[in-house]
């Protein structure tokens, strides 16, 4: 059955009536997953390795088309030093049909300059990864008032600044879900429970495939690692048995070759002394 992909209107007209399930895709098959399994937004990335995220920009075309009637998320984890900049990667995202941009380390200035221009923003509160070193490292926070007061200023000052909604990662529930309630833009949980506009897990984590640390906030659903060890032995396997049958001279099966007439080969040989 057809559905409508949500634009940007029917993303903030979702706030207080229903939750979005949001999933960070790597790849087209992930894509594809997701559009047949009804998942509301998708979110996608590129060429950034110290995040465990190898695909290209091209990638993220064959993704926007392997799910057309997802909301889809794009951005970039590079640093961007201008307004200018950030103008130029985001038209570079929206011409590939991506429906908002993820500015999770912009400034207010540069998110300001950007809505002049009507190009959606979603950005990020709470646990930032690319700012983590102002923080301590990676933590929650908001387990104090005083912390937790800041996480709202954060998302007040986001709204003002024109973002349409925040990443609201690793938050306890509590407080996210009075966030949630006192702004007006939407706010995705990252393992800050379910008092948010929409729940937020990305798919290495969903299919159980993550390799080093696994957060906290992740829910692993299959275990994609042992299927994929499994199809890497077959892979050796399958190689294996290719080479033996090359060393054993195996492949003059008539399945997979084209024959001669033997009167033509008889001929060709003829043909031939007199080359």
């Amino acid at each position: 059955m057809s559905r409508k992909k949500l634009t940007v209107y029917d993303y903030l007209q979702c706030k207080g009536k229903r939750q979005l399930s949001v999933i960070f895709v790597h790849n087209a098959d992930e894509a594809r997953a997701a559009e047949e399994a009804g998942i509301d937004m998708i979110c996608t990335s590129h060429d950034a390795p110290q995040f465990g995220i190898y695909n290209s920009f091209d990638e993220l075309k064959r993704i926007r088309e392997a799910a057309p009637t997802c909301f889809m998320q794009s951005g970039t984890a590079s640093n961007i030093a201008s307004e200018y900049d950030a103008m130029k990667v985001s038209h570079k995202y929206l011409e590939i049909g991506a429906d908002v941009i993820y500015g999770g380390n912009w400034s207010y200035k540069i998110i300001r300059g950007l809505r002049d221009e009507n190009i959606p923003i979603n950005s990020h509160v709470g646990l930032v990864p690319g700012k983590a070193t102002w923080i301590g490292g990676f933590r929650a926070i908001g387990k104090t008032a005083d912390e937790a007061a800041g996480v709202l200023k954060h998302t007040l000052e986001l709204q003002e600044a024109g973002a349409i909604g925040v990443e609201l990662e690793v938050v306890p529930p509590k407080v996210a879900e009075v966030i949630t309630k006192k702004v007006e833009i939407m706010t995705l949980s990252m393992g800050s429970g379910s008092g948010c506009d929409g729940q937020y897990l990305f798919a290495n984590d969903v299919l159980g495939y993550t390799e080093g640390h696994i957060p906290r906030h992740a829910r692993i659903y299959k275990d994609f690692k042992k299927e994929y060890a499994r199809l890497q032995e077959e892979r050796v396997n399958a190689f294996k048995e290719f080479h033996k049958d090359t060393t054993e001279k195996n492949f003059n099966d008539p399945k997979i070759t084209v024959g001669i007439e033997d009167k033509e080969f008889e001929k060709f040989l003829t043909l031939i002394e007199k080359i």
